[in-house]
């Protein structure tokens, strides 16, 4: 079973291109159709008001959030009318924190999700809500994209972080339909436990899985010879020249991978080939 039905979500006129062309190149290939939620936001926060603030503050903010909705949706049509894909659109407003209910009623009925990178120059706070709102309440995976330019091949060459969690293999579940397409795929295992379940053959037994749907599969175990398990991810990526990464997301809570970091955050911040992300 392929992706059939492909969401993104733009939230920022400037930024249309690198959100909506890599996920017009994966409905082509997909031959899915595309949702594109426009997304204006109230970027107000209503609990610093004084007490007794007119009415009117609150207003003229949802209507800036509405006018940017707008503009982002011309700009929307403006592009599509040239595509030849199923496609459709929605304006939405939005406040801060209703981004993830909004966001994750929209995820919850779709195949795939592509985003932006929601790290780096910028990137605000709702990119990473839009991201987290995708992966949490619309339990979907999601294809972090580094830049505008997604070849149309991609996944030729796919390297798996296998940690041998229920989030590494959530995210192998949802990226079968690219996998089974791939000229290899690189089951990495980063300093597998000596006690673990797996310990006389680390990846093995996932390994076996992909095979059985026709995907070729090896297996390829690593010492941990940097200070950070997604450096030492990254840096294989770049010897094995693969162009895409599946892992699970978020292992540990959000709140301790946004104070301290964690493998997922390290990965969206700086790798430079696109991710596959599921929790």
């Amino acid at each position: 079973m392929g992706y059939k039905s492909v969401l993104t979500i733009v939230s920022d006129p400037a930024d249309l291109r690198q959100t909506l062309e890599p996920a017009i190149t994966v409905a082509r290939r997909e031959g899915a159709h595309l949702d594109i939620l426009c997304l204006g936001i109230d970027r107000t926060q209503t609990g610093f008001y004084y007490a007794g603030a007119n009415a009117m503050i609150l207003q003229q903010a949802l209507d800036r959030a509405q006018e940017e909705g707008e503009a982002i949706a011309a700009a929307v049509a403006a592009r599509m009318k040239t595509e030849d894909l199923p496609w459709g659109s929605e304006t939405v407003v939005a406040q801060l924190a209703g981004i993830a209910n909004l966001v994750g009623d929209w995820a919850q009925y779709s195949d795939l999700v592509v985003l932006p990178r929601p790290y780096g120059e910028g990137r605000g706070i709702e990119h990473e809500a839009i991201l987290e709102a995708a992966l949490f309440e619309g339990h979907a995976p999601v294809l972090v994209v580094p830049g505008p330019d997604l070849p149309r091949d991609f996944g030729q060459r796919v390297v798996v972080a296998w940690n041998e969690s229920a989030e590494a293999l959530s995210a192998v579940r949802k990226a079968m339909p690219i996998l089974v397409r791939a000229a290899l795929v690189d089951i990495v295992v980063v300093d597998p436990p000596a006690h673990g379940p797996e310990r006389s053959d680390p990846g093995g037994r996932l390994s076996q899985m992909i095979a059985r749907h026709g995907a070729r599969a090896e297996v390829s175990v690593l010492a941990r010879t940097l200070p950070r398990v997604s450096d030492v991810i990254r840096r294989h990526v770049m010897d094995r020249a693969a162009d895409l990464v599946v892992m699970g997301a978020y292992g540990h809570s959000r709140f301790r991978e946004a104070i301290l970091g964690g493998a997922t955050r390290n990965m969206l911040e700086s790798c430079e080939v696109p991710v596959l992300l599921a929790h």
